[in-house]
């Protein structure tokens, strides 16, 4: 369960999610609807487009980024609205960006969609300051997006030096 006293848990899955498009992006194309985990469901969701957004220049995955994170404002901001709840944990679009700003100038290959992946889970279930102050007191889509997109930024420099290390 969440820190957000009106939060809807997972396990009531909207309706919505399979007739509104908007909805069912907001939910990791389904994966939030699963009943346990909807946060690590929506963020192994992304991994698959990463080998994509990987033969981008770096400047045009950096576009991307910001493209997703402003989407994503507007879209968990509209669907949290429609459902009438400030996170549903099943809006899992937050995940899906922060684990792409995770793997942004990541070597290709499965160990580091493995430890960018487990980087991101780490710093998204732990909320180190100031996530867990934003999580907590920013409402609405930036509210929902900006603890995801600060995880992911977190786990990106842990990346980085992981690079770094192994490089």
């Amino acid at each position: 369960m969440t820190d957000h006293p009106n939060q809807v848990p997972a396990e009531f899955v909207p309706p919505s999610v399979w007739r509104n498009p908007w909805h069912f992006i907001a939910f990791g194309f389904g994966s939030g609807t699963l009943p346990k985990a909807p946060g690590t469901w929506g963020s192994l969701v992304a991994i698959p487009f990463i080998p994509l957004w990987q033969l981008l220049p770096d400047w045009g995955y950096w576009l991307l980024l910001g493209v997703s994170m402003l989407f994503g404002f507007w879209l968990c901001g509209k669907v949290a609205n429609d459902l009438r709840v400030h996170d549903h944990e099943g809006i899992v679009w937050d995940e899906i960006v922060g684990m792409w700003i995770t793997l942004w100038l990541v070597p290709e290959g499965w160990q580091w969609l493995l430890a960018g992946f487990l980087m991101f889970r780490f710093f998204d279930i732990l909320k180190p300051w100031p996530i867990r102050w934003i999580d907590r007191h920013v409402h609405g889509g930036v509210g929902i997006m900006l603890d995801d997109i600060l995880a992911g930024v977190f786990a990106w420099l842990g990346m980085q030096v992981l690079v770094w290390a192994v490089a």
